[in-house]
């Protein structure tokens, strides 16, 4: 198994949310409102979170098989060709227990 974190650009997510919700095999994905920045913004020392750029995360945890395509989709749907598009990061997973019937493994996410 493994996990897919997204971070992009918010005024991409139903349109991201959308190309993902047709991958067949696909059993969910969360949605956190975040702020950041990244190495080609200009931060000062006086300036705090408040200044940073609003984002959205996705977290995706899904089957080796479906990383390709699922990475695949967030990459052209979340472009824009301007910097701060976002990006994504892929982890494997040890493990996983769906909590109302203590299934572990694959079949529970």
């Amino acid at each position: 198994m493994k996990e897919i974190k997204a971070y992009i650009k918010k005024h991409k997510l139903d349109l991201v949310i959308r190309a993902l919700r047709k991958i067949e095999g696909l059993s969910g994905l969360s949605v956190i409102d975040c702020c950041g920045y990244g190495i080609g913004w200009k931060v000062s020392k006086e300036q705090t979170v408040s200044d940073c750029r609003p984002g959205a995360k996705l977290e995706i945890i899904c089957r080796d098989e479906l990383v390709v395509e699922v990475v695949k989709i967030i990459e052209a749907a979340a472009h824009t060709g301007l910097k701060g598009d976002g990006k994504i990061y892929v982890s494997n997973i040890e493990q996983a227990v769906r909590i109302s019937t203590s299934e572990r493994g694959e079949g529970a996410v």
